[in-house]
């Protein structure tokens, strides 16, 4: 059977729009890092809070989130004899090797797999300027600037390029999946 030759064109923009979107942001190199990043700097003022703090303001994105692999796989994933190694848990884990980032998951479980402040960056002063605002209907502009400029959109450091390109770029790390 004959393709119409739309379906060619939409397959070449597609390829293109992917291809694109994987390039933007990333540094220009040829090949990956030989080492993974190991260690995550949180802006100094900043701490990690946890699923459970974001969830308190953000229920419908954190049900949402909830329902991914980000939250169900990515830490459960691990084998338990890997679940210490800190090339896995950089990316199975939020803020490993952060002073205020995952440790174990009895100690910090709310920071087991890639959580909110894996985006979006450590969290401790959205939680505290947004509670001033907790009883508030509706945000003036500067409040809302206030708020929202406390944390990230997605943190700087193109989070998601540290652990789905870069790694796809090499074999992962050899480990027994028992």
């Amino acid at each position: 059977m004959v393709r119409p030759r739309c379906d060619w064109l939409a397959l070449l923009g597609a390829g293109t729009l992917a291809a694109i979107w994987m390039l933007w942001g990333l540094p220009a190199r040829s090949q990956p890092p030989a080492e993974p990043v190991t260690e995550v700097h949180p802006p100094a003022d900043q701490t990690y809070t946890g699923t459970k703090q974001c969830a308190a303001c953000h229920l419908k994105a954190y049900m949402a989130w909830k329902k991914t692999k980000h939250a169900k796989e990515a830490f459960e994933s691990v084998p338990a004899k890997y679940r210490g190694t800190a090339e896995c848990l950089i990316c199975h884990s939020t803020g490993y090797g952060a002073a205020t980032g995952f440790k174990d998951a009895t100690s910090t479980p709310n920071l087991a797999g890639t959580t909110c402040e894996a985006c979006h960056g450590p969290g401790s002063q959205h939680a505290v300027i947004a509670k001033k605002y907790e009883n508030v209907k509706v945000l003036s502009p500067d409040q809302d600037k206030e708020v929202r400029g406390s944390i990230y959109k997605i943190a700087p450091q193109n989070v998601c390029v540290r652990c789905h390109i870069d790694q796809q770029h090499k074999p992962h790390p050899a480990y027994d999946k028992q």
